[in-house]
């Protein structure tokens, strides 16, 4: 299992950050070459189903994913299902002094193809959370701005 965890602090109170993050049609306007979309139970609550596709054009990869842990407006954990991606990821929200928050994004990931998988990922990762920051940076200015 190989762990990542980003973060970035956005200038609104917790519960405007939480709907955002869970507005997962929206996750296209700030996630890096990915869109989400809710597949069973509205996206909404334990048992909730949810597809991303990640990729430019046809060529990319499905996340399938289950939502486990469902608190509202603090924390949402996923298992990633799909052939791909495997492992959980964990989104939440902390508030902070100011009305402020901080969005934490964190996946704990199985690796595919065992040794060969691991030695992909020493050389994809450090692009990986280049893109995964820069998706956060982009949601924390579109909520501060008003557009998201």
């Amino acid at each position: 299992m190989e762990h990542l965890e980003l973060d970035v602090v956005v200038e609104a109170p917790v519960e405007r950050v939480f709907a955002a993050m869970a507005d997962w049609q929206s996750q296209g306007a700030w996630m890096l070459g990915t869109d989400v979309r809710a597949t069973g139970g509205g996206g909404v609550g334990v048992g909730a189903t949810l597809e991303a596709f990640t990729g430019v054009g046809k060529i990319g990869f499905l996340d399938t994913m289950v939502i486990t842990e469902w608190n509202p407006p603090h924390r949402v954990v996923v298992e990633h299902t799909g052939r791909v991606v495997r492992g959980s990821g964990v989104m939440e929200v902390v508030a902070l002094p100011g009305n402020r928050s901080r969005f934490i994004w964190s996946e704990q990931l199985e690796l595919p193809l065992g040794a060969v998988g691991r030695l992909g990922w020493r050389v994809v990762r450090p692009a990986f959370a280049l893109g995964v920051q820069r998706s956060l940076d982009t949601f924390g200015r579109l909520i501060e701005s008003g557009d998201l």
